[in-house]
């Protein structure tokens, strides 16, 4: 996998202000937001997509989930946000670095699902 910009964020290669930090990922807020909240929970092992992961990627990925609830309770947004992962160029993925978008502070209905958001 090419470095990318998440991958010197998460090794603090970038100064970037975190949301949240672990021993297995960090979350920043979006630089072009989607909604009032927008944060990447971006894992600090560098997997270009989703369906890229592997078997024993299984932990990370549980872990990325229970850090968005920690996340989401730190924000006070626990109650209503929506989750999203891009997965490849052709659904809006910009950075082939695995992430997870919580957006929050707006209405969201499923008809919003089809229009999606970049990154």
């Amino acid at each position: 996998m090419e470095d990318t910009i998440f991958g010197k964020i998460t090794r603090g290669e970038i100064p970037t202000e975190f949301v949240y930090e672990d021993e297995h990922c960090v979350a920043i807020n979006d630089i072009h937001p989607q909604a009032p909240v927008h944060v990447l929970v971006i894992p600090r092992k560098p997997i270009a997509k989703l369906s890229d992961a592997a078997d024993e990627d299984q932990a990370l990925l549980g872990h990325l989930m229970l850090a968005v609830g920690k996340i989401t309770r730190q924000l006070g947004i626990s109650d209503a946000f929506r989750l999203v992962v891009n997965n490849g160029a052709g659904s809006g993925q910009t950075v082939f670095h695995l992430h997870l978008h919580i957006l929050a502070g707006r209405e969201f209905d499923e008809a919003t699902l089809a229009r999606g958001i970049q990154g």
